[in-house]
């Protein structure tokens, strides 16, 4: 590879010699119908090599990779000691004569662009833009050279250093090219995104259109025109006031100038020319295959395009190919886990459940738009998220009230027989669920006897197999009955007390201490650990430490057994591990580490309850809350006799209060029962995992989790895998966890959000849906992570969602609020069960809120305000 190459020779295989923005200009250069301005680039080579033979810069790399993203005062003096001495590197005069001769063969004195291009830059996983530096109309050799050393020191910018450290990127690893271009002097100048940047809907195009060079648009300097485009018809505009432009400077460089008083408010594309530019814009995007952000120039009536990027915030569609309109629902948000996954854990989990879905950007979504295409599957659907999740409710019902990609229904519709006969009603018999629990168990320890000694193909078969099994449990029709009569009797007693009684969420304090919860019990269990460490002030400080130092594995318990109570200590940590270490956040996901994997994970919540809380702590909380939730029964029961009809009113009452306390405990069951499957399912697979590592066939472990269950079946039958596949598979996921996903998104691309269409929330408050009745008022503490939850008695936790594996901080916290969550989600439910106030579904909690603010949370009337 030489020191300079033309766009001619570059193509996207050139990335690492010419950098993301050289590759894709050398690509579009290629694009039948598009002019790209004549340029070359200097290679990432010529890069290395003034490094390499400047040894004042390769003393500095090293301090500057060591330093922390957080820590901004050492970020700016080490980048700006970099970025000096690449500035002051000196050109070999070999590499000077190939820039100039380049230079020379696109015109004598030729006005050039000179802009930066990393081998990070502009890439689909990481896209740098607007991390390096451009420079416009730069005039002459010298002044090409000293722009080409910038464009190599402005990869030290404190912004894009802080980013590196971000993201991973090596500082060693990312090198520098330069694109030196034709500077098209232009009338009109801007940017065009092949698919909405607000709704991220592939089929709408819109265009920012601004007079002089782009680069006043940008950079932020002025608003433009905004133009947005579907079907080759402009659908909206906006004319900006354009009060300023920036235009090349008759000695090199730009600068700003008056817009004339005529061309302020002209639109500076006509409608003919906005779709002209589209269409143009169509053919880059299907050229790279995904939405372009693409940078262009108008001179006369002819388009240049001097920039594309792929547009790496857009959350991917789910592949049909079918050309249908689909209309995705989250199943994460349903899950309260909305992280991205990985391929094994989908797979797991789709052979889990009983509904088709779709997989895109590493979530799973649900297709409804045949359930919405129907008049009972509609009422049903968007009753059922009206109870569950507002937000998606009302994203739906906008869809359905635009009738773009649901039609109306037809004004006769055919009868559909009848269902058969209603079920019989359930009775509040204990027995019901201890027998459900005792089969479930016995289901799983059965599981367990069965796969121990099984390895090669054999186990994967087994464990194909037995997923019918953990079907047939999680569904079992006895147990579907008992949640719904429990979530049925739930929804009856907030209706009718509201009704007759003026009581908002009765429900509330009358499912506080149930029995069989065996997610609340999970939670008050570990106040019964930190009775048993909290008398030892050996083992306390130990596990200061353990947990200062972020220990990996379980190899602390071992070591605790040689202090005073330390043996006691371990016992009950392990005891606890026992009973629930297949549990951890985002437990769905086969792929997670459980706590039994890592149990430090669970040594700050410990400490936190052996400084909080007194002895007997976890039993005076389960009692605390059953004469609560018996007292408060009576007062309805007593306030319900005195009404007209109050004897009927109260025996009815009675009935539902009486299936909620029984059946209500239940629902976190199945739950639980499903992922001490997974967790032998996992640590089975493991097993195999490393016997593959042994045998030469994956390189570590963890890339099993990369492969979806069939997948490692016949992996570990003929031993062979796709290396590159891994590979592949592992980059797509790195850039799927930087993604946030949306809950209803269309087969168009469309993020359609919801809103809380309310008139009882004060100015300024957060609404969300009320889950668990009472006022709290207290610190925020923004966790986005459960290990480093550092949270003390009265603290209200904010955080993205909770499922089960969060349950250990509930016990300490007075409040809840979440961006992600319904009426009998984990959050809810728990929080309802401990009593504690808790509004869910708040839009950007997390942003909005500052970690540290005093807040007061109303979990009756669902919002939250912001005290300072």
């Amino acid at each position: 590879m030489g020191y300079v190459l033309g766009f001619e020779e570059i193509g996207s295989t050139s990335v690492a010699d010419v950098g993301g923005k050289g590759a894709h200009l050398g690509e579009l250069s290629r694009v039948e119908g598009i002019r790209v301005p004549d340029g070359f680039c200097v290679t990432t080579e010529a890069f290395r090599r003034v490094v390499a033979e400047d040894p004042s810069v390769g003393a500095l790399l090293d301090p500057l990779s060591r330093v922390e993203p957080d820590d901004r005062a050492a970020v700016t003096t080490l980048s700006a000691e970099v970025r000096r001495a690449v500035e002051d590197v000196e050109i070999p005069g070999d590499l000077a004569a190939a820039i100039g001769g380049a230079l020379a063969r696109l015109g004598e004195r030729v006005s050039c662009a000179v802009r930066s291009s990393a081998t990070a830059e502009d890439l689909p996983t990481a896209s740098f833009a607007g991390q390096q530096d451009s420079y416009l109309n730069i005039v002459g050799l010298p002044e090409v050279l000293r722009h080409v050393r910038r464009c190599w020191a402005s990869l030290f910018t404190e912004r894009a250093v802080t980013y590196r450290r971000r993201n991973g990127f090596d500082d060693r690893a990312v090198r520098m090219a330069v694109v030196v271009q034709r500077m098209v002097v232009p009338d009109a100048a801007g940017v065009l995104f092949t698919a909405d940047p607000v709704t991220s809907n592939r089929k709408v195009a819109a265009v920012e259109a601004g007079w002089g060079l782009g680069e006043a648009l940008v950079s932020g300097l002025v608003a433009g025109d905004v133009h947005r485009v579907r079907d080759d018809r402009v659908v909206s505009t906006t004319v900006a006031t354009k009060t300023r432009l920036v235009q090349a400077a008759p000695g090199g460089g730009t600068r700003q100038v008056p817009v004339e008083a005529h061309l302020r408010t002209r639109p500076a594309l006509t409608d003919a020319q906005v779709v002209r530019l589209v269409r143009l814009g169509r053919r880059v995007e299907a050229h790279f295959g995904r939405p372009q952000d693409i940078e262009w120039c108008l001179t006369g009536d002819e388009f240049h395009i001097v920039q594309s990027r792929p547009i790496t915030t857009l959350f991917p569609v789910p592949e049909t190919g079918d050309g249908e309109s689909h209309v995705y629902v989250s199943v994460g948000h349903q899950q309260m886990m909305t992280d991205a996954m990985k391929p094994l854990g989908l797979s797991v989990w789709q052979l889990t459940t009983p509904r088709p879905m779709h997989e895109a950007g590493g979530r799973l979504f649900v297709d409804v738009a045949p359930v919405l295409a129907t008049s009972a599957g509609r009422d049903g659907l968007v009753e059922i998220m009206g109870r569950s999740d507002p937000l998606i409710r009302d994203a739906l019902l906008t869809v359905l009230d635009r009738g773009d990609l649901i039609g109306p229904l037809p004004d006769e519709e055919a009868v559909a027989a009848p269902a058969g006969d209603p079920p019989a009603p359930v009775e509040a018999d204990p027995a019901v669920v201890t027998r459900l629990i005792r089969e479930g168990r016995a289901s799983v320890a059965t599981l367990r006897e069965e796969i121990r000694d099984l390895s090669g193909p054999a186990l994967l078969d087994f464990v194909l197999a037995d997923i019918a099994e953990l079907r047939r449990v999680l569904f079992d029709p006895r147990g579907i009955q008992v949640i719904m009569a429990a979530m049925e009797a739930t929804w009856w007693l907030n209706d009718h007390l509201e009704e007759w009684l003026g009581e908002r969420n009765a429900a509330d304090a009358l499912t506080r201490s149930v029995p069989h919860n065996v997610t609340s019990e999970m939670g008050l269990a570990l106040l019964d650990v930190a009775d048993a460490i909290r008398p030892h002030a050996d083992v306390v400080a130990f596990l200061h430490r353990v947990a200062d130092e972020g220990r990996e594995g379980d190899g602390f318990l071992d070591e605790l057994a040689g202090l005073d109570g330390g043996r006691e200590a371990r016992d009950a940590i392990r005891g606890y591990l026992d009973a629930y270490g297949m549990r951890c956040p985002g437990e769905i996901d086969i792929t997670r580490t459980r706590w039994s994997e890592r149990p430090a994970t669970l040594v700050p919540a410990i400490l936190g309850h052996v400084r909080d809380f007194e002895p007997g702590a976890g039993a005076r909380h389960f009692e605390q809350g059953r004469r609560e939730s018996r007292r408060r029964e009576q007062e309805l029961l007593t306030r319900l006799r005195a009404l007209p009809e109050g004897e009927r009113k109260a025996g009815e009452t009675k009935r539902m209060i009486d299936l909620v306390r029984t059946f209500s405990g239940y629902r976190e069951y199945p739950k639980y029962g499903m992922v001490s499957r997974y967790h032998v399912y996992k640590q089975a697979l493991l097993r195999e995992a490393d016997h593959l590592v042994r045998s030469g066939v994956l390189r570590e472990r963890e890339d099993v989790f990369f492969l979806r269950l069939q997948e490692v079946r016949e992996v570990v039958r003929t031993g062979v895998v796709d290396a590159g596949l891994l590979l592949e598979r592992r980059e797509a996921f790195r850039s799927y966890e930087a993604l946030t996903p949306p809950r209803v998104l269309t087969s168009d691309g469309e993020v359609v959000t919801g809103r809380y269409r309310r008139e009882d929330v004060p100015p300024g408050a957060l609404a969300g849906l009320p889950v668990s009745s009472g006022t709290v008022e207290g610190r925020a503490r923004v966790v986005t992570d459960m290990a480093r939850a550092d949270l003390e008695a009265g603290d209200i936790l904010v955080t993205t969602c909770t499922d089960p594996g969060w349950t250990p901080l509930f016990v300490t916290v007075a409040g809840l609020v979440t961006e992600v969550g319904g009426l009998m989600t984990h959050g809810a439910v728990i929080a309802r069960e401990y009593g504690l106030p808790a509004v869910v579904g708040v839009e950007g909690a997390t942003r909005l809120i500052r970690d540290g603010q005093r807040i007061r949370v109303h979990g009756t009337d669902g919002y939250v305000e912001i005290l300072g």
